[in-house]
């Protein structure tokens, strides 16, 4: 029978301090909790964080993500081989064009002295190389055998009395913004290059020996030479011989400027850099959207966990569900559910097991404190005597609830820091039985008789802590000696079914009330049998079973042995526990 006690509340305001102002004391603000000023601004520090439009991670995704395009960019934006591409083209064809030039001057500007010999003309070549050079845009400057220039095209005029006639750059059509990156673009190439071009001087009086294709033309070579002038622009030059029948008259040097490699080299660039700014664009949009997909469902997690965390015990707060979302943000929105549903449970556990232990310890305490105080006014020796067995059982039931409450109140942290290892129940049982077998053999006819039976071939292996286990058996044991009769019989079986290793405690006592099947198992539940002395169980020893067997991610049940005409012939205890 379950024990029934008053629940008599103390006085809550007898030792209550005096809460009157004091006269001349400045009474200092009011306080809603210990340590709130802290977390109210840390909860501030939180909501502001959260609240801004860039939040850490999106400035994570979007620095991942530009750096990422950025690099493919950078190597296209260099176009180190692309440029030499263009120059080798343009010094191939400028000297296709020298080519023509040297055969022209070797076909048209040999003129035949009267004594027979051939010599260069300076006025048919100087008619030649400006008809030549005035369509194609090229410098063409033409060196004697003897190293002295005498036809320049961009000299007008007599030797002494002439004009220089310079290209001047073509006007710039790029923005402002974009012409200081390509500029420094270009210089970075340059810098980067795998060598370092020859700086372009021109003399006022050039000769052979300043241009060492031009020495190398007069040898009867072609040579090609890429120039850097000041200001970091190109110069390609050629020089070609200029010769009749193998006979060397002149050099002719051909130079062009490098504006259309540059040209080309700018314009690539500007296209990638537009291609890169769209793309950059792009790239931010996806990112913050991305980041907001990610930023946002975290967010909202995030502040109802906070809101969770502020209101337990005083309103029930909610977590957003987001598991339709199928990915990981739905899973954290699932877990955070459930270890709120649990953290929920958990607190209404500890709320009804604070109040059953309350009950229970005022039970004893009622009683004794009524024996106490009745002792010390009876005289009667018999009556006192009877008195102090009482106040010994009181203190003795104290004593074995306070013990049982710490061994249940402590269990979850005992079992979560447990590292669970296999063990055989087969075994476990089997131990079991022939100790309890021993101490009946000992004590004589006084105790039922315990025996162990394996249904089919293991292995019986289970993942657990072997001690609480024992524990778990050793109450179903317990509770059914007491139960069973003198003469009786208990059984302990063990089978596997399927993935599961299901154990059972058999007695043949009267067997448990149809409607208690699931009471048993509550806290301070108690269900004796008749003559057994008031106080002796805590009534909490298979409450304390079925904890441990569900943090062993298994189940337990009570069930009836029933006759062939229905009634109860025993009471069968079932573990089931997941095969290790």
């Amino acid at each position: 029978m379950r024990d029934q006690a008053g629940t008599g509340d103390g006085d809550p305001g007898a030792d209550a301090p005096s809460t009157a102002p004091v006269p001349g004391r400045k009474e200092r603000p009011k306080q809603r909790r210990l340590g709130g000023h802290h977390q109210d601004r840390d909860q501030r520090s939180r909501h502001t964080n959260r609240a801004r439009f860039l939040s850490p991670l999106t400035r994570r995704i979007l620095m991942v993500n530009i750096i990422a395009l950025a690099i493919p960019i950078g190597g296209l934006l260099y176009l180190g081989p692309y440029r030499d591409n263009l120059i080798r083209a343009e010094m191939e064809a400028l000297r296709a064009q020298g080519e023509i030039f040297a055969g022209a001057l070797g076909e048209g500007a040999i003129a035949i002295t009267t004594a027979g010999q051939e010599v260069l003309s300076p006025a048919s070549a100087r008619h030649i190389i400006r008809r030549l050079s005035g369509p194609s845009g090229l410098r063409a400057r033409l060196f004697l055998q003897d190293g002295e220039l005498t036809i320049d095209s961009r000299r007008l005029g007599a030797a002494r009395n002439s004009v220089q006639v310079e290209e001047l750059a073509p006007p710039e059509t790029m923005n402002d913004v974009i012409n200081p990156i390509l500029d420094m673009l270009d210089r970075l190439t340059m810098v980067l290059g795998e060598h370092q071009l020859e700086r372009y001087v021109e003399d006022s009086t050039p000769g052979a020996e300043d241009y060492p294709e031009v020495a190398r033309a007069l040898q009867g070579d072609i040579m090609g030479v890429v120039r850097e002038t000041d200001s970091g622009h190109l110069v390609l030059s050629v020089a070609l011989p200029v010769q009749r029948y193998y006979k060397v008259f002149g050099s002719l040097m051909l130079s062009k400027s490098g504006k259309d490699v540059e040209a080309a080299l700018r314009n690539v660039r500007a296209t990638i850099l537009m291609v890169f700014a769209g793309a950059l664009l792009i790239t931010i949009a996806l990112s913050i959207y991305l980041a907001g997909a990610i930023a946002r469902p975290l967010n909202k997690l995030a502040a109802a966990a906070d809101r969770v965390a502020h209101s337990v015990g005083r309103q029930e707060e909610e977590i957003p569900d987001m598991t339709d979302r199928a990915d990981e943000i739905g899973d954290l929105s699932g877990v955070l559910r459930e270890m709120t549903r649990a953290l929920r449970l958990r607190l209404v556990a500890i709320e009804r097991f604070a109040a059953d232990v309350s009950h229970e310890i005022k039970n004893p305490l009622t009683s004794l404190r009524s024996a106490v105080e009745t002792v010390s006014k009876v005289k009667d020796d018999e009556q006192r005597r009877k008195l102090l067995e009482i106040i010994n059982d009181d203190v003795e039931r104290l004593d074995r609830l306070i013990s049982d409450i710490s061994d249940a109140s402590r269990l979850d942290a005992e079992l979560s820091r447990t590292e669970a290892e296999p063990l055989d129940l087969g075994a476990l049982l089997a131990t079991l039985a022939g100790m309890y077998g021993a101490v009946g053999t000992e004590d004589g006819a006084g105790r039922p008789r315990v025996s162990m039976e394996a249904h089919g071939e293991g292995p019986f292996e289970v993942l657990g802590n072997e001690d609480r286990l024992v524990q778990v058996f050793r109450n179903l044991i317990g509770n059914a000696m007491t139960f069973s009769p003198t003469d009786g019989r208990i059984d302990l079986k063990i089978r596997r079914d399927g993935n599961v290793v299901e154990a059972a405690v058999e007695d043949e006592g009267p067997g448990i009330p149809a409607n208690k099947l699931e009471a048993i198992f509550d806290r301070f539940y108690t269900e004796r049998p008749e003559g057994e002395k008031f106080g002796a169980h805590s009534g909490l020893g298979l409450s304390i079973s079925k904890q441990i067997v569900e943090a062993h991610a298994g189940e337990i049940r009570a069930e009836n042995r029933m006759t062939h005409d229905g009634k109860p012939r025993g009471a069968r205890f079932i573990v089931r526990l997941p095969v290790a």
